[in-house]
This record gives structure tokens, sequence and C-alpha cells, in this order.
């Protein structure tokens, strides 16, 4: 569904380097790697909001072009850490901003919005509120709502749990997990925890310094890490509890 070959990136230095990426229809792929290694560059490049200086990107065996991007990327659904709602608007219409502009009655908008919040245990009539009313998980599951709205086969996440409580962030890693089963979406999901990041996704692709180190299965990775780097960021991510 997802297929990034060669992609680099060059700002002040080199931010991606010959990046080459795959992401099976169906399945979950978990970015991770240490701050600054260029995933969240990536992710971007693959939604086409910014442009790589070389390489292509394919969606569902279409090339990503300047003529084709806005089309293709309504087939994406995006968040990100903070959740990104607008705070000047109610929850339901930063859910309906999309819609409203491609001309959805708003029957259709309410119909799509109660499957939605039956998905992700949002109560129907809360939606009314301001995102600052909402706690920090709440405004999450709004957003996945918002990145889920017309549909879209593939879902980019970058890093959506990163700044909530353990308590609230192992029950949203628990939701998640049953929604993208239970959607059968494409999903690509950045996360610094390597515990969240095997969880949640069939695959694990492990970067550093931008360019993918090992991609693959979390028990490969563990048992037949690919050089030293990866079996100091595995160990690193042990928990204490381990060695009681």
């Amino acid at each position: 569904m997802i297929h990034a070959q060669a992609i680099t990136k060059t700002y002040d230095k080199r931010v991606l380097n010959d990046v080459t990426l795959e992401v099976p229809a169906g399945k979950t792929v978990s970015l991770i790697g240490p701050s600054g290694c260029g995933k969240s560059t990536l992710l971007r490049i693959l939604m086409g909001l910014i442009q790589p200086d070389s390489g292509t990107i394919r969606i569902d065996g279409e090339e990503l072009t300047k003529n084709n991007v806005l089309a293709l990327r309504r087939n994406m659904g995006y968040v990100i850490q903070s959740g990104g709602l607008f705070p000047h608007l109610s929850a339901r219409e930063n859910l309906t901003l999309v819609t409203h502009y491609l001309g959805w009655t708003k029957k259709d908008e309410d119909q799509r919005i109660e499957e939605l919040c039956e998905l992700t245990n949002i109560p129907y009539a809360s939606l009314e509120r301001k995102p600052d009313s909402f706690s920090g998980g709440q405004a999450q599951r709004i957003s996945l709502m918002r990145a889920l709205m017309l549909d879209p086969n593939i879902i980019l996440l970058d890093e959506p749990l990163g700044s909530i409580d353990p308590l609230v962030r192992y029950e949203l890693q628990r939701d998640l997990k049953e929604i993208f089963s239970t959607l059968g979406k494409t999903v690509l999901l950045i996360t610094h925890d390597l515990g969240e990041a095997a969880y949640l996704g069939n695959d694990i692709a492990l970067m550093r310094d931008g360019e993918i180190i090992q991609q693959g299965p979390i028990v490969d990775i563990v048992n037949h890490p690919a050089d030293s780097f990866v079996e100091q960021f595995v160990n690193a991510q042990r928990s204490p509890l381990e060695e009681i």
C-alpha cells in the first residue's frame, strides 16, 4: 500500500539518506528510532506535505506527484502528537472541516460521526464542546476520529500517545490495536517506545541518522539485531522490572 524508494532529503544536513520502506496493505508498521533520526520528515514526505530531493513514493501502486497529491492525501488519515485540533472550533466542527468542504450533507456527516463515536468510545453529545475541555486521551480519540472521517485506507500517526500519562496511554494502546484490527487499515505509526511499537505493529522499522537500519518482526530485531546499534537500542529500552 505504501512504497517509498530511495528517499533522500537535505536541509542544513542530510536528514534522509536513501530510505526505502514498505508498508503492506492492511498491516501496521511501527517506525522507531532516536529523536532527530528523520522519522517525522519521512512521514510528511509520504503525505506529500514536503518534497524529497530524490526518490519516489507510491501509494497503492500510484506514484505520488504534485498533480495527484491532494487526491491521494484524501485516502490518508493523519494524527499528530498534540492532536492538532483547532482550539476555536468545537470537536464536531473539527471533524467536519473537510467533509463540509467536500459537500457532504449534515445527515451523512452525522451518520459517520455516530459510527466513529461508537468506535472510539466518545459520547456524541460531547462533540459540541471545544478541544480544551477534553482530557488528553479524549482529545487524541477525537483526532483519530478526524483522521478516519473520510474512511481512508491509510492512517499515519506521528507520536500520537507521546504526551499522554501512562495509565491513559495504556488504555489508548489497547483501543488502537483493536481499532486497527477491526478496520483493517494500513497503518504507519511513529513512536519512541519499543514496547508500544511491538504491541501495535506487525513489523518494526528502526531508523538511525536518516537510514532504516533494520525492518521486521520484533522477534527478529530482538534475537537477530542487524548491528550493534540495534542491539544497544533494544537493551536500552528493556524495562528495569525485567531485572527484578
